[in-house]
């Protein structure tokens, strides 16, 4: 396993990281003990959960990795922990969003359904258009005191949602953010315009969810054909507008001798920004395939080819004006 500082900061994280989304709804515990298991004796030190994984039990998943943790055996000491709110937990106000009311509540919450102290990496998983940043830098200043956190990332935020935050941080003295966590594969690739240029400026590391955009870059076509995969609705939808170039993309992954879904994810690791794709694996076999992508080395003209496959974006305003 390789690893990567995240952001500016000096946390060193795997270039995998494991996303628990489907621990719970979709993989028992059982299961999901056993990946986290693999995950660690693979070398992925980085975990990533959120406050409301689980549902409609919000905090299912993180209860899940807390009984991980109290197995013992240094699970806890061992992993780089990541979770995240702002989602409404219930009806009640105040649980939701980020306000100092909330994050306290939201942290504390989450702590004890994880049966730890601490929380490594402390994640907003939404843009609060409502709440001042005097107010949320101020609430994680005091968890940063209490020793219930130890960095602050961002999810879902637009390149000046970024700008802004670090603004207003500095003249506090805080670190402020070290990591933003979008939608970014192949197929999607909207924050090259702004939010990874902010990114780089302000040194957060990209965590990319989704990388590979809901199975579409893992041979859909493939399993279509062989009847292990049947897309409906919106999936369907959308293989059926690029149909044509998810074709392309696995007759050449075809070509260089990887899985589609091993290219997606190495083609990830080769852009600078990018810290630690987010995997999800459902099952034990599915984390074994993502391990595989370590080992793709992928070259310049190989790299061409699939940015002529599934265009990028120039920085802004390049990409819309000269």
């Amino acid at each position: 396993m390789k690893y990567k500082n995240l952001g500016r900061s000096g946390l060193s994280v795997s270039r995998l990281c494991l996303g628990t989304m489907n621990f719970g709804p979709q993989t028992d515990e059982v299961t999901s003990h056993s990946i986290m298991d693999s995950a660690l004796s693979n070398g992925i030190n980085f975990f990533d959960t959120a406050n409301r994984y689980g549902g409609p039990k919000f905090g299912w998943t993180e209860e899940i990795i807390g009984r991980w943790f109290a197995q013992g055996g240094g699970r806890r000491e061992k992993v780089v922990l990541a979770t995240k709110l702002y989602g409404e937990m219930n009806e009640w106000p105040n649980n939701k969003w980020l306000s100092a009311l909330n994050i306290r509540r939201a942290v504390d919450a989450s702590l004890s359904r994880m049966q730890t102290e601490y929380i490594d990496l402390y994640q907003m998983h939404h843009i609060d258009r409502t709440t001042p940043w005097e107010e949320i830098w101020q609430a994680m200043e005091v968890l940063v005191a209490q020793g219930k956190i130890l960095y602050v990332g961002s999810s879902n935020f637009a390149g000046w949602h970024i700008a802004q935050a670090q603004g207003a941080a500095a003249p506090r003295n805080f670190m402020g953010l070290i990591s933003e966590q979008s939608i970014y594969n192949l197929a999607i690739r909207d924050i090259e315009r702004e939010v990874i240029p902010a990114s780089l400026e302000c040194g957060l590391g990209i965590l990319p969810w989704s990388p590979l955009n809901g199975g579409l870059l893992g041979g859909v076509l493939k399993k279509e054909r062989d009847g292990k995969r049947r897309l409906e609705g919106r999936s369907k939808e959308t293989l059926d507008r690029v149909r044509d170039r998810v074709e392309s993309y696995e007759n050449y992954c075809g070509e260089i001798g990887h899985e589609p879904g091993d290219v997606a994810l190495a083609w990830l690791l080769h852009q600078p920004a990018v810290t630690a794709p987010i995997i999800g694996p459902r099952t034990q076999g599915q984390l074994d395939d993502s391990l595989r992508a370590l080992t793709v080395e992928l070259s310049n003209e190989q790299l061409a080819k699939l940015d002529e496959i599934w265009p990028g974006y120039k920085t802004s305003p390049e990409d819309y004006a000269w």
